[in-house]
Parts: structure tokens; sequence; C-alpha cells
């Protein structure tokens, strides 16, 4: 499970519409024209309910298919399923398609949706960063915390290239898959599937002498964004709320900078996207410092995109994080309340996204079922 400090708050404005129906859409302003406006999109049955986290396996001895006990479980909505990159292509042109074939011929028999989370950046294959532009960072949370690994640069365009060559396979091979709701955007990113840079004092100095730029930053998100919009025309595309950094257009640190690019890069992704746009959050928890800005902005925004937390780790092996010192269940049960608090217009999130060790755990079993409860399963 990743560990990851809270990323910083933010304000955009959408336009929005309540139809008779409750269902609410997100219509893009007069004149806005792109990919979410040109590919048929007729999957009216968004994301919702409880849903498995499948997490990155940290040995060799957690490489196994997901439990089938956290698919069978008809408490369950959905499985999201994080893999890295490297894992999945580590020769170019030859992807090895074991473990997303069996997901998805798992999910399809159990009648499960997929979100697909798929981690570039840090994990990328070796080989798609040969002749582009890359940095050694420390890796900034996460089992590999503190590593220093090689980042290639977010708006390398070999690196990007090689990246959308990648998720054109992914298309080709699983995008008319009956069970493939929603994939994660991701390419210039770094540690997870997360909006995030490292940004540390020295990172920023590293940031700097690599030229980094708010408008390079967020054209990468852009020609990202375009991608997704095309290749996945049948599925919904997910950011995961995190932020840019303090540096600039000219290249110096100016305080407030990170929020602005963010902002610039989610109205691009709504603009793009329309009702397709999801939001997410993954740091939901019931412990010291829950009122998590991130986790109130998404919530905010319930009722007019489509918005979903995940928990910031299993219960069952972190209760104290979770609000519940040596009570699992309670921890759960907390986090999900937390997460379910309605906003002011009193909608709550669409989905909530629980780690596979809290949905196998037989002492779980009412806690999830409660949570079940609040979507109306």
């Amino acid at each position: 499970m990743l560990k990851r400090p809270a990323p910083r708050f933010v304000t955009f404005a959408f336009r929005w519409l309540l139809v008779p129906s409750c269902t609410v859409l997100v219509v893009p302003a007069v004149g806005m024209v792109g990919p979410a406006q040109s590919h048929a999109f007729t999957d009216d049955r968004s994301p919702s309910g409880l849903v498995v986290v499948r997490g990155i396996r940290n040995s060799p001895q957690d490489d196994r298919a997901l439990d089938e006990r956290a698919l069978k479980n008809p408490l369950i909505s959905g499985v999201a399923f994080q893999i890295h990159w490297s894992e999945t292509e580590p020769v170019r042109g030859k992807p090895d398609w074991s473990k997303l074939d069996d997901l998805f011929a798992a999910a399809e028999s159990s009648k499960k949706w997929v979100e697909l989370a798929i981690y570039a950046g840090f994990f990328s294959p070796a080989w798609a960063l040969e002749g582009a532009k890359t940095q050694p960072f420390p890796v900034q949370y996460g089992p590999e915390k503190g590593k220093l690994m090689t980042l290639p640069m977010p708006w390398d365009s070999v690196y990007l290239d090689h990246w959308f060559a990648f998720l054109k396979q992914v298309s080709e091979r699983y995008g008319k898959s009956p069970s493939f709701k929603m994939i994660v955007a991701s390419g210039p990113t770094s540690v997870s599937d997360e909006m995030t840079l490292p940004e540390s004092p020295e990172d920023l100095k590293n940031w700097q002498s690599n030229s980094y730029t708010p408008s390079r930053y967020s054209e990468a998100w852009g020609k990202v964004f375009r991608v997704y919009a095309a290749d996945f025309p049948s599925q919904y595309v997910s950011l995961v709320v995190g932020n840019g950094l303090n540096i600039n257009d000219q290249g110096q640190i100016e305080r407030g900078e990170a929020m602005r690019t963010r902002q610039r890069i989610m109205d691009e992704a709504i603009r793009l996207l329309g009702r397709r746009f999801v939001l997410e959050n993954h740091d939901l928890h019931a412990g010291p410092g829950h009122q998590s800005p991130a986790t109130s902005f998404v919530t905010n925004y319930s009722g007019r995109v489509i918005t979903g937390l995940e928990m910031t780790c299993a219960a069952e092996n972190c209760s104290p994080e979770m609000g519940a010192p040596g009570d699992p269940p309670g921890g759960l049960r907390k986090s999900i309340d937390v997460g379910m608090q309605p906003n002011s217009a009193g909608r709550h999130v669409d989905f909530l996204e629980i780690y596979e060790p809290d949905v196998v755990s037989d002492e779980m079993q009412p806690v999830l079922r409660y949570g079940a409860s609040l979507f109306g399963h």
C-alpha cells in the first residue's frame, strides 16, 4: 500500500446540469470540442459502489492473481487493478498480458467491472527511457520511499511516444471488454497513478535545472488526455488528485503555482473528456489529520462529476492510521463514514475503493455490508 503526503487544495469550476431522472451530466461550455464529442459513449452505468483494490505486489511471493473470494463477494461491484508498466511490457513490443487476461476473464465471469491503473514514471521499462531525458529522484512514498530511481521528464516526447504506443496495445486488446469500465490517466507521473512529482527543496532545484515549467507539464497532460479520449472511447477516464510544482514559467520558485497548474490540467481533462471524466483521491482514512483537503475537494464535486475515494491502506494492516488502533473493522467503518459524508448539496462519492485484505477478511464482512448499503446495494 502506498503512503503519500496529502495533496494541496485547489478549486475549479464546472458547468453542470441536473435532469429529472437525477442523473448528473457534465456539460462542456459552448464552443468546446474534442474527443469527448467525437466518440460514441453509450454506457450509462457509471462506476459506483464498493471496489476492491488489487494493489502493487511488493515481493515475488505476492505475485498472484486477485483473490477469487474478493471477486465473488456480492458486496463488491468492481475491481481496481494496479500494475507497473515495466511488469507488463518488459521487452518493447512484446507485452506480457497474462495478468491482465486473468483479470478480465475473472471479472467478466463474476460480473464485476474493472478499473485499470498502470504505473509509468519511475516504473517504466528500461527500454522506454533509452534516448529520453531523465533525472534520478528519491521516491516520495510507497515501498520504495527514499530509494533513488530514474524518472523520465513528464513532457519528454521519446518517453511519451513509447507510453502512447503501449496504451494503444492495451486499447486494442481490452477496449471492447464488457467489464472494462474505467482507466486511470497516467504518464506525466512518478511513483503511482497520482498526479504527483517529487517536490522537496532539492527536488525543485533538479526540476529547475531540467527546465520544468507549468506550461510544459500541462501540455504533456493535455496530450495524455487526448490519447486516452481517443484510445478508450467506451471507458471512463480518471484523474487522481495531485498537483504541479511551485515553479513558474520563468523557472522561478513561486508559491501557489502548483495549485494553478493543477487547475489548468483538470480544466483540460474536463474539456476533452466531458461526462467521461472521473475525479479521485487515494488517501482516505479516519486517523489523525483525516480531514484531508484533497478528500473534501473530491467530495465537494460529488453530483457534478463522478467521484471516488480510495483507502490509504488496508485496515487489516494499518488500523492506527485508519483511526482505530487494534480494531481493523472499526478503522474501516470510521473511514467509510469519513468518505461517505455528503457535501453541501447532499451528494456523496460514487464509489469507494477498499484494499483486498479487508475485502477477503471474515471480520470485515459486516463493515462491507454496511458500506454497500450506503450505495443502495
